[in-house]
């Protein structure tokens, strides 16, 4: 169960992989706009689901600290990530928000029943030190000038990490309320889109597949399985392996020609692959021997 479920958080890695490449490939339209229609494709599953079962709509009736830990997760990780954006150079703001994987390692250690080990955070640093390769390939340089940016991508670490682990705490609740919200996100995306932006739409077919693309799989369907994995696998795991994500997503655009192969893509994939690897040991000893009892 816990192994099938930590494969389950694993796709959503592998969609958000994919998150990049449906981006640039989506045309020009700005990131608040881009969210607002995202995530409304992205509850479309979750409503076809509750119309085909209206019994299960009863799943939706949850306290209120659920939905602020869900809404202020989606929501509030893109509004600071885009704040980032807008504030700072996206290298240093993207690896100051790619801290969250392993924050969700170290937190771990607080929620009820989990053990924090030297290799859980040994994998997740050998993760962050491959990522830190791959979005720094043209230099990198921190300027007190971009302070606000550098924040608001801390913040955003923070806030992914942190729902992540509360989300654990709500083990108990339905995946179907990430249905809501993603349509709650959605809206508050439109908000800040109106308010901030200049309406842009895709104008080419190939485009508007994008958009979709980025709807259905890494805006929509990674993050039913992102809840039901970080609820019933193993969070500690998936932490460490989110940092396959840039990696997976830099060798994509490498090979649909978004960019070129270099050393420091084949030393972040030792690094990542390593580090995920030591990370989830445990969980490889604990399937072996009962592999080897199922057998006998």
């Amino acid at each position: 169960m816990k192994f099938r479920a930590t494969l389950i958080g694993f796709t959503a890695i592998l969609m958000w992989s994919f998150l990049a490449l449906f981006t640039a490939a989506s045309g020009k339209m700005p990131p608040f706009q881009l969210s607002a229609v995202c995530f409304a494709i992205g509850s479309i599953p979750g409503l076809v689901v509750l119309s085909l079962d209206p019994s299960r709509l009863a799943l939706l009736k949850q306290p209120a600290k659920v939905w602020i830990t869900g809404i202020s997760g989606l929501f509030g990780y893109h509004f600071l990530y885009f704040t980032a954006l807008r504030n700072a150079p996206a290298v240093e703001a993207g690896l100051i928000a790619y801290l969250w994987p392993l924050l969700i390692v170290v937190g771990s250690a607080l929620l009820p029943g989990e053990r924090l080990r030297w290799y859980h955070v040994a994998g997740a640093l050998a993760g962050l030190c491959g990522t830190f390769l791959i979005v720094s390939r043209n230099g990198i340089d921190f300027n007190g000038a971009y302070a606000i940016g550098y924040a608001a991508a801390f913040l955003c670490a923070f806030t992914w990490s942190g729902y992540s682990l509360l989300t654990r705490r709500f083990d108990a609740v339905s995946t179907d309320v990430v249905t809501g919200f993603c349509l709650a996100t959605s809206m508050l995306s439109l908000f800040c889109h109106l308010g901030l932006e200049t309406t842009v739409w895709p104008e080419t077919v190939f485009e508007w597949v994008a958009v979709a693309g980025l709807g259905l799989f890494p805006v929509g369907a990674a993050f039913y399985a992102w809840d039901y994995g970080v609820k019933s696998g193993d969070i500690q795991i998936l932490g460490a392996a989110s940092y396959a994500a840039p990696l997976l997503s830099t060798l994509i655009l490498v090979l649909f020609g978004f960019a070129e192969p270099s050393w420091r893509i084949a030393l972040a994939c030792l690094l990542v692959t390593g580090g995920a690897v030591l990370a989830a040991q445990e969980m490889f000893r604990r399937k072996i021997p009962a592999q080897s009892a199922a057998a006998e």
